[in-house]
């Protein structure tokens, strides 16, 4: 039997602890094995990635990223995908889920994981650079990890959209306010999470004040940055996992060909990060996490859906 997970299904079943925690118990096991296709038609790109996460699942996930999309006539998600899971000894498929909603939870519980690992304590500002599809679960997901979170300033190229998204968000913060200048918004935070499509950096490391958490999602080509080569001299770097950052991810493929930095910089990944041999070594340091994905991250977060969907009651091909 196949077990068949709608949107609608992985919505009733998710939150944010559980899926943290999946990703946290995964990164306790061995490295998976991993590997992605990328095929790009302009800024359109189609991906298939795949892995096998000892003891878990063998899974594929095959996505398509439109960015314009959002902005037709009639929006679109900028990415749609489905996420197949292999049973790991007979090679079964065991499980079907929407990828696209996977997506959204995977990539926010990623970031959340490395705010949790990663950032101060006692922080109390949250600064969102972006007000796109993936802002408002990338909000709740570090709140969830840093409940001290109380104060929210917004920034994005449209002020349209960040006006919508703080009003999603004003019964969860004190203060929610929108930004017009970002350096502004970025020397005010404590956490700084950008989620943009830019190519060119966005963040400036002369903005971030010490002590303060930078949180990567949106460069994921290898033209795509969103933070300057001052974030490079000043932060400290963090990685979800070296085989999906380093080689494709112009955040940190840019600055190793150019020499800005070698692979040394990278002080950590998750694994290390769990296991508590890499991380913040002061409060005044600045910490920055580039979150990369990986079909190994949507096989630990598929499979904990599909096991609470399953003793939830529901059957297999949703009957």
């Amino acid at each position: 039997m196949v077990v068949s997970m709608s949107a609608d299904d992985v919505r009733a079943c998710a939150n944010w602890p559980m899926l943290i925690e999946a990703l946290r118990e995964g990164h306790k096991r061995p490295p998976a094995d991993i590997g992605d296709t990328f095929v790009h038609n302009g800024d359109n790109t189609m991906l298939v990635r795949s892995a096998y996460v000892e003891g878990v699942a063998a899974g594929v996930k095959a996505a398509t990223v439109v960015p314009e999309n959002p902005n037709r006539a009639k929006p679109l998600p900028s990415v749609h995908a489905q996420v197949m899971l292999f049973e790991p000894t007979t090679g079964q498929l065991f499980a079907l889920v929407d990828g696209t909603e996977v997506t959204a939870w995977k990539t926010a519980a990623d970031s959340a994981l490395g705010c949790d690992l990663l950032a101060r304590k006692d922080v109390t500002t949250l600064a969102m650079v972006g007000a796109g599809s993936m802002a408002e679960p990338l909000i709740r997901a570090h709140r969830s990890v840093r409940p001290s979170l109380t104060r929210l300033i917004i920034w994005n190229r449209s002020r349209g959209r960040a006006e919508a998204l703080a009003a999603r968000m004003a019964d969860e913060f004190q203060v929610v306010e929108i930004a017009d200048d970002l350096d502004e918004a970025v020397g005010q935070a404590d956490v700084v999470c950008s989620a943009t499509m830019t190519r060119d950096p966005i963040i400036c490391g002369a903005a971030l004040r010490p002590g303060t958490h930078l949180d990567l999602v949106g460069a994921f080509k290898a033209d795509m940055r969103e933070a300057d080569d001052e974030c490079h001299r000043r932060g400290r770097w963090f990685v979800d996992s070296r085989a999906t950052t380093l080689g494709h991810i112009g955040e940190l493929k840019i600055p190793l060909e150019t020499g800005l930095i070698e692979r040394g910089a990278i002080c950590g990944d998750l694994h290390e990060l769990v296991d508590g041999s890499a991380g913040r070594a002061g409060p005044h340091e600045i910490t920055i996490f580039k979150n990369g994905g990986g079909a190994h991250l949507d096989v630990m977060v598929s499979a904990a859906l599909v096991d609470a969907f399953t003793k939830g009651g529901q059957t297999a091909d949703g009957a």
